[in-house]
């Protein structure tokens, strides 16, 4: 068995070997588990069944992180993506009014179109449309899109008539939780404990439990039944022309999120090649593609590559066999839904917020000094969580942009692709 391994990924010519390689798998694992819990929450303020959602969050998840082990051979990890499954449920379903079963058929869409997109060369022509600055924006702003619905979620903000939003009855146990379970995530994350979410998340639990403000619903069971979110997606609902934001949006956010996670992890596993590019990349994006179109099939929103994936490289992953191991652990974790759903919202939010705070990293790359990049990725980051929408906050953010280069006499730094998305979402706010 040791034998066929080492030659199916080549093991030895990457440097590492099958103990190595299932360690790595075992910490990426660890690291964003916390997704098993955390989606079905989340798609259930959608109205969506917690538990197929949770079937359908982790089979989604290993048969993407499957295929990207066996068909591209890299030790990346794949699942429902955050930020975009915050998008589904509250802005495509709560805040646009669209049912739940017609958000999955413009993830099924979307996904279709991702794969044409990593068949053909049209891959490089739309992410190179778009600025570096506005990437670097859209994924600070969908960080912080999360942190409001988590601070929401836990009761530490609340609406107000008077300000929009104002601070919660912080002295109860939701909020008090919540804001220790953070702390202990990004404690335990400082000194580098694997598993930080899912062990401050758990953690956070366990003490509800304790002073009763939260249920207990056991560890282990049987597989829900996945039936109520199996093939219920309403293809033809999403075909519809006032889906059109939701469906690009959908196909955009996990575009430059699948892009810039498989090039920051390979980077870190010294995986490019000379010329800094990823050997089978597409390879790479059609597994995510696919992830996304079965995902749907399934009932979840679109599956996206994680960068906790560069958890296990650190750990010496440098194959798909570190993938594999992934994969078999999100099918064990099937049968822990009882477990899932024991974990109360604030448990969660605590997670949550950790992820938005990743998320808003990027900002550090942004360019201060030129401030016709800077004022329109602050626009986006600010839009998006205001708006309460992905779509509506990168509308804005590419709006903007145009206009100011126009306005400063340096047309030339926007791609008339770039124009013409402007122009889309001009018209979009104006008469949809």
């Amino acid at each position: 068995m040791t034998a066929t391994l080492e030659r199916f990924f080549g093991l030895a010519q990457r440097g590492t070997d099958v103990r190595t390689e299932v360690t790595a798998g075992a910490t990426t694992f660890l690291t964003m588990a916390y997704i098993a819990f955390v989606n079905p929450q989340i798609l259930s303020s959608a109205g969506m069944p917690f538990d197929a959602v949770f079937v359908a969050t982790c089979l989604s998840a290993a048969l993407a992180t499957l295929v990207m082990g066996l068909y591209a051979n890299y030790p990346i990890a794949l699942a429902p993506g955050m930020g975009i499954n915050a998008f589904f449920a509250f802005s495509v379903v709560l805040g646009l009014g669209h049912k739940w079963e017609v958000a999955l058929g413009a993830v099924f869409v979307s996904g279709l179109l991702f794969l044409a997109i990593s068949i053909l060369p049209v891959r490089r022509w739309i992410v190179e449309a778009i600025p570096q600055g506005l990437k670097l924006a859209i994924a600070a702003g969908i960080g912080l899109f999360l942190g409001i619905i988590a601070l929401k979620n836990a009761g530490i903000i609340q609406g107000s008539k008077a300000t929009l939003v104002t601070v919660g009855h912080l002295t109860t146990p939701a909020p008090l939780l919540c804001l220790i379970g953070f702390c202990l995530i990004a404690a335990l994350a400082a000194r580098k404990v694997p598993g930080a979410a899912l062990i401050g998340m758990l953690t956070v639990a366990a003490a509800g439990l304790i002073f009763g403000v939260s249920e207990w619903k056991g560890v282990a069971s049987l597989p829900p039944d996945p039936t109520p979110t199996l093939l219920a997606l309403d293809i033809a609902g999403a075909l519809k022309v006032s889906m059109l934001a939701v469906i690009l949006t959908f196909l955009l956010v996990d575009l430059f999120d699948t892009t810039g996670t498989l090039i920051g992890v390979a980077h870190q596993a010294n995986l490019l090649d000379d010329e800094g590019r990823l050997p089978r990349m597409r390879r790479a994006l059609l597994a995510d593609s696919a992830g996304t179109v079965g995902g749907a099939l399934l009932g979840t929103s679109p599956v996206t590559s994680y960068i906790e994936s560069a958890a296990g490289t650190v750990a010496g992953g440098r194959t798909g066999l570190s993938a594999v191991v992934v994969a078999v652990l999100f099918l064990a974790c099937l049968f822990f839904a009882p477990l899932a759903s024991s974990v109360p919202p604030y448990a969660t939010a605590a997670a949550i917020l950790y992820v938005a705070c990743l998320m808003a990293r990027p900002l550090t790359d942004l360019d201060w000094s030129d401030i016709t990049e800077s004022a329109a990725a602050i626009m986006t980051v600010i839009a998006i969580p205001l708006t309460f929408s992905i779509a509506d906050g990168i509308g804005l953010g590419v709006i903007t942009y145009v206009l100011i280069k126009l306005m400063a006499g340096r047309g030339r730094d926007c791609p008339p692709t770039l124009i013409g998305v402007a122009l889309l979402f001009s018209v979009k706010f104006a008469w949809l």
